[in-house]
Order: structure tokens, then sequence, then C-alpha cells
């Protein structure tokens, strides 16, 4: 039996800190096992230790020293330092180092824990019986005294374990030792006969890390602004102007729209402002159109009253998205006005506009003219059925309503007729030079997305034509010229400037933006499906006014992304929407990540409930979780929650190829980031966090390496952190909660991405609380999402089978329709007319 033991006892451990449950553990380890041969001592230090000089040891892993402590009280079932159930090993792994943060959840795992390896019934104390109690006492001391009803076996197990003399005097020693003072004069009584009042926490809140801790180099903190400063060009500045495309007011965004654009530009917004770019990222819904007429029209509400409705909609799908728009407006405003009916008066005065009459669809059962979204029928190009009068959904070709076969009323299903009307149109063909001129120059020094360039250069090639820029409807910017008063601005004509509106809602200045191309890059984030509008008409309008705007430098483009091997329909209810994110419980950080990581950038990509898992799991929770909880809590718990003095030991040669190979990986995360090839930079993130554990295993950071080479783990330590600190500005742009949380963790603020990787941590700096990055998904998740989103095959052939008898109702529809008798005119106008009020009287 060991002799002239010396028990180190952390005097600064205040309740619900780790060094509080060590000596816990020690405390309650010395009187179950009756080790008297102990001297307790109080210690400066961050941890418990005990040291056994005649034995030439000292044992700094608490878990050790309560398997040592009952080695040598001579326990009879102990034969080495590991106790036969390991129960403990099984706590430590499943609860202790996971992602759990729900206090029921812990405590379910601890009941299981407790029928699995047979603490409750083992009639002696066992290491893992005091390891189990002392990592739950805290947390149950200072709960409401309901939370174990729920667990009826961990609560008899708890409150016979609290009367146990040993967990009693343990209790008081451990109090007497630290700064704990509120059990000193509790007797053993008291703590028998109100053990959860007895063990109450301290009155004040522990602060761990505050700004008073932090030693930071200085200037890798990133840029704020004032709540009601606005951004503005900074002349000397990088000044980057961002956009993504307008989303369509009159539905719910799914996975593919928001991949598409607005989460594609917020990433490289937040990119920006980690680099420190004065950076300004506005977008808005796009409200004008047929498509929000005859939404209208379905819903029984007036355009107004459902721009209203779904403007809200996208807002809470991007708030809960975390999209960092700065600006979020909408194209109904009188900003909108003013500015496109300045743009259209400018090409007017300039040439640029022409008046030609042309024949138009017309139905005769409601007498009015049939805008391209109001008319429906067959591709002439891929034979599609529901292709509409100004795009087919299927092959993406732009189309006229008279191009298509066999077209369709889309208020009232009838056959229209051809009628003569006027209209104003763009001369494209005119301005084709210029816009020719300006894209060869802002394709090559914007590098744009391939696809754009290559949607582009088409357009080009077979030659631009005149395009009507104005329509017969109601809801629409007015067009500013006599005899137009029933005619509205052509939403693909309007659309691109709500950017400049929406920017004009947000600031006053906003030509500092949209009129300063010397100083000023913009940036944009759409579909390629939105290309044309971008690259050919809206530049094209730029440059008819012979103004001097701020003209797209950048063009961001992604194809499709496919759902389960199909399509998103929310008339179906295939596919994940906004809001059903939402209802899996599942953080938007990892729904990010993975759209991110699976983005369409050169063809379509799909979205797959076991890749979704499987990305959280294997390399969200493993990597990256993994790596910054482990280090973390080792920093908590061995160096007091202080950078050790690592400064030259981290100057070792030893460790030149881990600092080269980091600095390699963000290197080539700034230069895809500049380029704008975002998926790419998701696999740097991961690579950089795969070599953080790397790192740390070639090491072996364990508690026998920081016994035995102090100073070596400390360079270990004092390096790992700082590379953590790194990985939250990488995370930012990608996951910005991930980011803000691993920055929380370190007691450092949200930082800067760095041209080069340095220590900025410094010694002393005191880290702040462990938190939980990520946590794992069940597997079987997956049958259960496919079955609720329509991802299964079974819900896929249903939907072919619904596809089928659409079309076959259709037809039989059409049939019955041309032998039926007329209905009143006057029905479908009284009803259009309810709704849209100023509608002129033929619509």
């Amino acid at each position: 039996m060991a002799t002239s033991l010396k028990l180190n006892i952390p005097t600064n451990a205040p309740r619900g800190s780790p060094a509080f449950t060590q000596a816990l553990k020690a405390c309650f380890a010395l009187h179950a096992f009756q080790a008297d041969q102990v001297q307790f001592c109080k210690s400066a230090g961050a941890s418990v230790s005990l040291e056994a000089p005649k034995e030439g040891i000292e044992i700094v892993d608490i878990n050790a020293i309560v398997r040592y402590l009952a080695r040598i009280g001579g326990a009879p079932w102990i034969s080495d330092d590991r106790a036969p159930d390991d129960a403990w090993i099984e706590w430590e792994e499943v609860v202790l180092r996971p992602r759990i943060r729900e206090l029921n959840t812990v405590l379910d795992l601890a009941e299981k824990l407790l029928a699995k390896s047979g603490i409750a019934k083992s009639g002696s104390v066992t290491p893992a019986q005091i390891i189990l109690f002392s990592t739950l006492y805290d947390t149950i001391a200072t709960a409401p005294p309901s939370i174990l009803d729920r667990h009826p076996q961990l609560k008899g197990w708890y409150y016979q374990t609290l009367e146990s003399e040993w967990a009693i005097e343990g209790i008081q020693k451990a109090a007497a030792l630290t700064t704990v003072s509120s059990l000193d004069s509790v007797s053993a009584k008291a703590v028998k006969t109100a053990p959860v009042a007895a063990t109450k926490a301290p009155s004040k809140p522990v602060v761990i890390g505050t700004e008073a801790d932090r030693k930071v180099q200085t200037g890798v903190q990133m840029k704020t602004y004032a709540p009601d400063e606005k951004i503005l060009p900074r002349p000397g500045e990088k000044n980057i102007l961002i956009t993504s495309a307008l989303p369509y007011v009159n539905n719910v965004p799914h996975l593919g729209n928001i991949i598409g654009s607005v989460l594609s530009g917020d990433v490289y917004s937040r990119y920006c402002k980690a680099r420190n770019y004065n950076c300004l990222y506005v977008c808005g819904t796009d409200e004008y159109g047929t498509a929000t007429e005859t939404k209208a029209i379905e819903e029984g509400v007036t355009p107004r009253q459902l721009c209203d409705k779904y403007n809200a909609l996208h807002r809470n799908v991007y708030d809960w998205f975390n999209i960092g728009f700065d600006h979020f407006g909408r194209t109904t405003t009188p900003e909108q006005t003013e500015i496109a009916q300045d743009i259209f008066l400018k090409l007017h005065k300039n040439g640029h506009l022409t008046e030609d009459s042309i024949t138009q669809l017309y139905c005769e059962k409601h007498e009015g003219f049939l805008a391209d979204r109001y008319v429906e029928g067959t591709c002439p190009k891929c034979q599609y059925d529901d292709a509409r009068g100004d795009q087919c959904d299927k092959c993406g070709s732009l189309l006229d309503p008279m191009e298509l076969i066999n077209p369709r009323c889309k208020l009232d299903d009838s056959p229209p007729v051809v009628r003569p009307t006027k209209h104003i149109y763009i001369k494209l063909d005119e301005l084709q030079p210029q816009e020719e001129e300006w894209f060869h120059k802002s394709v090559t020094e914007g590098n744009w997305s391939k696809n754009g360039k290559i949607i582009t250069e088409s357009w080009l090639k077979e030659g631009l034509q005149k395009r009507a820029i104005t329509r017969d409807l109601f809801w629409g910017t007015p067009v500013p010229l006599e005899g137009y008063e029933k005619k509205v601005l052509y939403v693909w004509f309007d659309a691109c400037i709500g950017y400049v509106s929406i920017t004009a809602t947000y600031t006053k200045d906003w030509e500092k933006w949209w009129k300063d191309p010397a100083n000023v890059k913009l940036y944009q984030f759409m579909g390629k499906d939105n290309v044309p509008f971008h690259s050919v008409i809206f530049p094209s309008s730029q440059l008819g006014t012979k103004d001097n705007w701020t003209m797209v430098h950048h063009i961001s483009t992604t194809e499709y992304l496919q759902y389960e091997g199909g399509k998103f329909s929310k008339s179906r209810n295939v596919g994940v929407f906004g809001n059903n994110a939402q209802d899996t419980g599942i953080p938007p950080d990892v729904w990010r990540f993975y759209l991110l990581s699976s983005r369409p950038e050169t063809g379509d990509s799909q979205f797959i409930w076991r890749d979704f898992i499987l990305k959280n799991n294997s390399e969200l929770l493993a990597r990256l979780g993994n790596f910054v909880n482990r280090l973390v809590k080792f920093v908590a718990a061995k160096y007091e929650g202080l950078v050790p003095d690592f400064a030259d030991a981290a100057k070792d040669a030893a460790f030149d190829g881990f600092k080269a190979d980091v600095n390699k990986l963000l290197k080539g995360y700034v230069d895809e980031l500049e380029a704008v090839h975002i998926r790419a930079g998701t696999e740097l993130l991961m690579q950089v966090a795969q070599r953080g554990n790397q790192f740390l295993q070639d090491n072996k950071l364990d508690n026998a390496t920081f016994a035995a080479q102090p100073a070596k783990t400390a360079a270990v330590v004092g390096l790992g952190l700082n590379l953590i600190y790194l990985l939250s500005a990488l995370c930012y742009p990608y996951m910005p909660a991930t980011g803000e949380s691993i920055a929380r963790q370190l007691n450092a603020p949200v930082r800067t991405i760095p041209d080069t990787w340095e220590l900025d941590l410094l010694p002393g700096h005191r880290i702040g609380k462990a938190e939980y990055l990520f946590s794992m998904i069940d597997p079987k998740k997956e049958e259960e999402w496919q079955s609720k989103y329509g991802g299964d095959k079974k819900v896929e052939e249903a939907l072919k089978e619904e596809e089928k008898k659409k079309k076959a109702d259709k037809k039989q529809k059409k049939k019955g329709a041309s032998k039926a008798k007329a209905g009143p005119v006057e029905a479908v106008k009284d009803a259009a007319a309810a709704l849209l009020p100023s509608a002129p009287a033929e619509q």
C-alpha cells in the first residue's frame, strides 16, 4: 500500500466548473475506498492531481486517480487500474464528448447506462459509480426538483447514492477545499433530509471568458457597422455590391431556389466581410407581372395582399437560413416606379425604343388580351404540354405565346383568338455592338461562371432582336407614355431594375453604388434560367441610357438542384421547401453546408437524404465538431481554461510541416473564394479541420503526453487553438452560427480571413465555455423524411401516375368543353374586377 500520497485540489473550482467536478470525484473516491493515507492539499492549479513520491508517479487524469484510489484502498475486485465493468468509459464517450445539449437526453443516456452496467444493483462502490454520480451531481442539484420525475430508475439511484456516507462526506470535503462555501457548515443529517436544497448553486453565476481575459493579436477582428450606419462605397477600398436573383413573390422557395441565388450570394457576401472588404448585399421579392395577377385570382385576394403575404413568408425563410442581407426589399415601391420610368424615358429619348402593332392572343370568354403567363400550351421545341407563354419550364426555351401549339387561356381554359394591339419594343439589335463590347470585357475581367458565359454567347451569336417591354396588364410599373395608360412595363424588363430601386429604399445615396463603375464591382448570383436578363437585357438597357452605370463584373450561376432523382413540386408535395427545413429540427448551418457542398455549379446535382445525414455525421460532427470540442475541453481541464505558454516550443522545426500544410490550404481557400468557386471552399474548409485532427493524432494529445512532455503538449495545444480560431473564420461564410460559436468558445472576437495563418491567440488568453457544434442524426430518419417529403420510390411512381391522369383529364376536359355551351362572359369579368378593381375594362 502506498504511503505519503498527496492529493492536490484546486481552490478556484467554482460550482459548475470542470475543476469542481474533478474535486468531487477525488473526494468521493477517498471516502468511498477509505484511502486515509492520502493527504489533502489545496492547489493553485487548474485540475486535480495525485502525487506518489515513493512510487515516483504523478497522476493527472481524474478518472485514473479514482481507479488508483480504489486499488490502494483494497477494493477486492480491483486487479489493475481498470474497473471490470468499465461503464465509466461508455459514459465518458457517449455523454461527455458528443454534442448533446438537452438535459433530458443526458439523463436518458445515464439511465440506460445504469441498466446496462449494473451499477445500481452493485453491492459495493465502483469507480464507474463515482464517475457517473460526480458528473451528474452539479447538473441535477441545480436543476428543478421535478427534472428526475421522467427518469424513475435514475432518480432512485441518485438519491440513494446521495444519502451514502461517502457522498455526504465527499460533498462536504469538496466544498471545504474549493471556493464553494455554501456547503461548509452543512451537516450529514441536513444533506440526508434535504439533498436538493443542500446543494443549491451559488447565487452569482460563474463568468467564464470575458473580454478582459482576452489576449489576442490586434487587427484580426472583423469590421462591424453601427445599427443605423449605411454601408456606402469608400474611396481607396475594395467596394463590392452583391445581388442575388429576386425571388418571385408568388411561391414558397424550395432548396433549389435557395442555393441557386440567395444562399450563394450570402456566402460571398460573408466572405467579403470576413476579408474586411466594403460590401453591400441587397435582395428582395419580385412582385409585378402576370404571375402575381393569376396567383391573386387563384387565392381570392388582391395582388397587393398577395405580395404582402409572400414577402413576409420569404423574409421568414431567409431569416431562418441566416441569410445576411444588408437590405431585403421589394419591387412594388415608388422608388421602383421612378427609376424604371427614368430608364424607359432615357431609352426613348435616345432612340432605342420603337412602337409596333402586333397580333396578340385575346380571350373572348373574359374579353381580355392575354399576357404571356396567361397562356399555356404545348412547347414547339420539346412538346411539353404545360409550357407557359413566356418560357418552357422543361427545356428552358424562351417563347412567344403565338408559338405555342394548342394555346389555352389560363383563367378559363378556353382557346384564345388573335387580335391586333400595340406595344413598345427595345431595339436590342441596334444595341448589340455596345452590348458585345461590354460583354467581352466583363466576362474576361470578371471571370464569369462557364454557363453564364455560354448562354450569353449563344444569344449574341443568334443575333439580338427587338423585344416588347410593355404588357396589357394592371399590376406593374405604369408605362410613362401617352396612349399607354392601360399598359405596364414587362416584368423581365422591370425586374432587374429592382436591384437599383431596392438599394434606393436602403439609402438615398444609392447612386454611389450604382453609378460609380470605377470604384464598385457588381457581383450577381442566379440560376442559369435568369442569365439572359442579367447579361443581355439589363446591360443593354443600362448602355442605352448613356448614364455611367455600375454594370455586372461577375455573374455566378448554378444549374438545377434535383430532389431524390426528380423535381421539386409544391403542388405535388415533393421536395423540401423553406418552411419544411425548419420542421425537421436540423439547425440551419447543417442545411447550409450540405446545400453549398453539393451546389450545382457545372451540372445538375441531387438532394439525397442519405447523403445529407452522412455529411452531418461523418464530416461536420466527426471532423470539425470533434476537433473543436476535444481541444477546448482539454484546455479547460488541464490548463484551467488558459492558453499555455507555447510560443517558444511552437518554433520547433518539428511543427514547420504542419504550419506549411495549413497555409497551403488557406491559400487554396482564399483563391477559390476570390474566384467565386463556392463549392470548392467547403472542401478546403473540411481539409483544414481534418489536418487539425491529424495534428492532434500525430502528437498524441492525451494525459500521458501532458504529464511526460509538458512543453510539447503546450505547443500542440497552442497551435491547435489557433487553428480552431482560423477555422471559425473559414466557417463563417458557410456556417455563420458555427463560426460565431467557435469564436465564443475561444472567448475571441469574430475574426477576419487572413492571407497567412498567424498565431493570434496568445499565451495567457482565457478561453470560454465549450459548446457542442453538431449533433448526431439517426440514419433511420432517412426513411421517415423520404416518406414525408415525397422522396422515396413509391411516391415517385405515384407522382408519375398522377401526371398521366392529369394529362388525360385535360384532354377529356377539352373534348367536353368543345361540346358545352359557352358560359356567361360577365361571370369571369366580375370575378376579375372584384380582385383587380383598377384593371382596364378589356381585361
